[in-house]
């Protein structure tokens, strides 16, 4: 399940109790869980289950090591031997619990963490607890058609709202590099910007796990000094999700507009295709392909076909508390008329990052980013290939003020380097957002 992923790494149940040392197995079993080796304690204790089940320690370690591997149907097995003898076990329940969730077994799911509910629990598990339960509730609406929505409110600082070159002299090899002086809101130019957004996202189910989807977003940017920069865009797409079991398949046809300074300046359009995999609680990884045409009004010979394909992963570490994930991706730009080969472009490109959830409100965040284009053609002025090189580095903090208000303060740092000059530019930008979900 798409969403079984997502709750697993977000919601961490603390109301595990230590175990109970029986002897030497599961001595070493209870270390290697400790440790996050769940394949290791998974080994080890499979190979004693048959002339060890109906021990209770026993099999809430198997069964333990069995769900966090992805087994499944297995950690019910060994977790139901369990409550067989100790049906109060608040440990067993959880476990069991989760996979049942996992399975797709709702409604049984939810009996489980009702009765988990019940029990005097810390209070950061009952507030996870809560919250499986509330994404029980979410799957269990699947039969209805959702819209979502959000606004979005940000304030903050740009270094550079143009991408602006640093200095204002360019030597231009057509004319024998003689230098040429820029315009002055052509160089870097630095501002604040107040930004909104908002968006709606429907669901709608058309046969059992087949989904049609559809998503819209408006954003709008403006500059406190230099409004030729102020910007806006709309985006929507549609399309069908299809799951199975781990397996998400989803095709979009997208459309979108890019304003500037009240002007339109690109129109885009497209497709996107994608597989995305649960392997386990605690891994996930997608494929996807997209393609798309570019075209820019009153200056067509900009104008490109775009292809890229990726991979992206993510990966819970056994707290589930901090998640690491990354991409790589590869593709092209293709000029749609002739005579424009400095238009069109190879690239390449991949990105790391993480986050940890510092407390159950509060979140940290870091990623890099690094993308290379080579350009199919010199440039007419500066006579040879353009070679960009372009590298980000963003961090912040996530506060979730209250149910549906999310706040995200970050810094955020481009820097794209590139053997023709007017390209080359540093760029910083701080802000904070406040965010409505409804």
């Amino acid at each position: 399940m798409r969403r079984l992923m997502a709750y697993c790494i977000a919601l961490n149940l603390v109301c595990a109790t230590q175990f109970a040392h029986a002897d030497a197995l599961t001595d070493q079993a209870s270390a290697l869980l400790e440790q996050g080796k769940w394949q290791a304690a998974y080994e080890l204790l499979a190979t004693q289950e048959s002339a060890r089940a109906g021990d209770a320690e026993f099999d809430l370690l198997l069964g333990i090591a069995a769900l966090e591997t992805g087994k499944n149907t297995n950690a019910v097995f060994a977790l139901e031997r369990v409550l067989a003898v100790e049906p109060n076990n608040v440990r067993a329940r959880t476990e069991i619990a989760r996979a049942y969730f996992a399975l797709g077994e709702i409604k049984t799911a939810r009996k489980e963490f009702e009765f988990v509910n019940e029990q005097p629990l810390p209070g950061e598990a009952k507030i996870n607890v809560g919250k499986f339960l509330a994404a029980i509730e979410q799957i269990e609406s699947g039969d209805k058609t959702t819209v979502r929505g959000f606004v979005e409110f940000t304030v903050g600082y740009d270094t550079n709202v143009n991408a602006g070159p640093a200095g204002n002299q360019v030597a231009v090899p057509l004319f024998g590099g003689a230098l040429f002086t820029l315009n002055a809101t052509s160089v870097g130019l630095k501002d604040s910007f107040s930004n909104l957004a908002a968006g709606l996202t429907l669901r709608s189910p058309l046969t059992k796990g087949l989904d049609l989807i559809a998503n819209l977003t408006g954003n709008a940017r403006i500059n406190s000094t230099y409004d030729i920069y102020d910007n806006s865009s709309a985006d929507g797409n549609v399309g069908i999700a299809y799951r199975q079991d781990r397996d998400v398949f989803s095709l979009a046809y997208q459309l979108g507009s890019f304003h500037l300074d009240n002007n339109r300046f690109r129109d885009t359009s497209g497709f996107t295709g994608q597989w995305q995999r649960d392997f386990d609680a605690r891994n996930q990884a997608s494929l996807f392909v997209q393609h798309g045409w570019l075209r820019y009004p009153g200056q067509t010979l900009r104008d490109v076909d775009r292809t890229v394909v990726g991979l992206n992963a993510a990966h819970a570490l056994p707290d589930r508390k901090t998640v690491f994930y990354g991409g790589l991706h590869v593709g092209k730009e293709d000029e749609i008329n002739t005579g424009v080969p400095q238009v069109g472009n190879t690239l390449w490109g991949g990105r790391i990052g993480g986050q940890h959830q510092y407390r159950d409100d509060l979140a940290v965040f870091a990623n890099l980013g690094y993308e290379n284009r080579r350009y199919g053609g010199p440039d007419p002025l500066f006579l040879s290939k353009r070679n960009d090189d372009q590298s980000t580095l963003g961090m912040g903090v996530v506060w979730n003020a209250a149910p549906k208000w999310r706040v995200t303060s970050q810094y955020a740092h481009t820097r794209n380097s590139s053997n023709i000059p007017i390209n080359t530019y540093t760029r910083d930008t701080l802000s904070v957002s406040a965010r409505y979900s409804f």
